[in-house]
């Protein structure tokens, strides 16, 4: 009997697969692994890295050599949307008047602002509170 060692990104311990022969094909090894798992193939893929060479298997037909480590993901059906940030941005003239700026931009420095002015007004009370205790 052969085995494929793999474990869910998010856990510690390596669960194995077994299977005759010297290696497993890529998709043969997915629907173990949900089989075994008690995964429904129309919730989710599996997105299968080896844990060494950290190299995703992409190809349906790719074999797995015996006794190797992979790393498995679960990933929605369609894929997965590259990640980035949503911004909404408002370029109305009443948003900001006659200016091509985003209004994300012009939150962000409010918020740097802000932030700055409370950092400084607690920087003032620390330092009257040190000269309080020293003057006294």
């Amino acid at each position: 009997m052969s085995c494929i060692h793999y474990k869910f990104s998010s856990k510690l311990e390596y669960n194995t697969v077994t299977f005759d022969g010297l290696h497993i094909t890529l998709t043969e090894l997915k629907k173990q692994i949900m089989a075994r798992e008690r995964l429904k193939a129309t919730d989710c893929d599996l997105q299968i890295t080896n844990a060494q060479t950290r190299e995703e298997y992409l190809d349906d037909e790719v074999h797995i050599p015996k006794h190797s480590s992979v790393i498995v993901r679960r990933t929605p059906i369609g894929g997965v949307k590259p990640a980035g940030r949503t911004f909404i941005v408002d370029r109305s003239e009443t948003a900001v008047m006659g200016s091509s700026r985003p209004v994300c931009k012009t939150i962000s420095k409010t918020l740097i602002l802000s932030h700055l002015t409370h950092s400084i007004i607690s920087s003032s009370f620390l330092l009257l509170g040190q000269f309080y205790r020293t003057s006294c």
